[in-house]
């Protein structure tokens, strides 16, 4: 069972044909593993979100398993836990799209929504998906405050937002206010390699967070 999205409306089609290489693993990945989610990861969250959450692209074994961002991998564990300490998620999240986890004030968005070859999206790739992510967060009208999650999401954002990359430098725990008065918050994303090495602990995390929630 996949979850639906909050703002189907917003979606790309489950074929969408505008990156030819992502569509071209997209059909490997479905002959391999036929049962997969293996479309377009939709958003996960609440549409009158204040706070919006900003990925980089679905895992294999992950979101494109899946359906669901940031499920079925060692990254969820981390985002959803610490949108539990915030009061932004409810039920318990068990890594697969049909648990009882919500978010509550909180959407989760990516900047490419399509599983890249090696977990790295090309530039024009991240372009092209944008159109997508500017739609969304034109959806969630009430999120005022933004978490980046990684410097990929971090460019993306602020180039959704209205901002200029020269002035809006990425670094963990960084603020950026944009044109129109939203904030984006930086964060190193919460991959399993950068918490097994240490560059992202939970209180590093946490941290993010909780600025978020001051800022709201």
């Amino acid at each position: 069972m996949f979850a639906p999205s909050p703002i189907p409306d917003t979606e790309p089609s489950r074929d969408c044909p505008l990156c030819p290489r992502l569509a071209a693993l997209r059909d490997e990945v479905r002959i391999e593993h036929p049962d997969w989610w293996n479309a377009p990861v939709p958003a996960f969250g609440d549409p009158e979100a204040w706070l919006g959450i900003i990925g980089l692209a679905p895992g294999k074994h992950g979101a494109n398993r899946t359906g669901r961002p940031f499920t079925g991998d060692g990254s969820g564990s981390l985002l959803f836990r610490a949108l539990g300490k915030c009061g932004l998620a409810t039920g318990a999240f068990e890594g697969r799209a049909d648990d009882s986890l919500r978010l509550e004030g909180a959407m989760v968005l990516n900047a490419v929504k399509c599983l890249p070859p090696q977990n790295k999206p090309a530039p024009e790739e991240i372009r092209t998906c944008r159109a997508f992510l500017e739609t969304q967060v034109a959806a969630v009208p009430n999120a005022r405050v933004f978490v980046a999650l990684g410097q990929i999401a971090h460019q993306s954002a602020v180039k959704m937002l209205g901002g200029r990359l020269p002035k809006c430098r990425f670094a963990h725990l960084a603020e950026h206010r944009m044109p129109d008065g939203r904030i984006l918050i930086d964060s190193y994303h919460c991959s399993r390699y950068n918490q097994n090495t240490g560059r992202l602990t939970d209180e590093m995390f946490d941290a993010v967070f909780a600025r978020a929630l001051e800022l709201r």
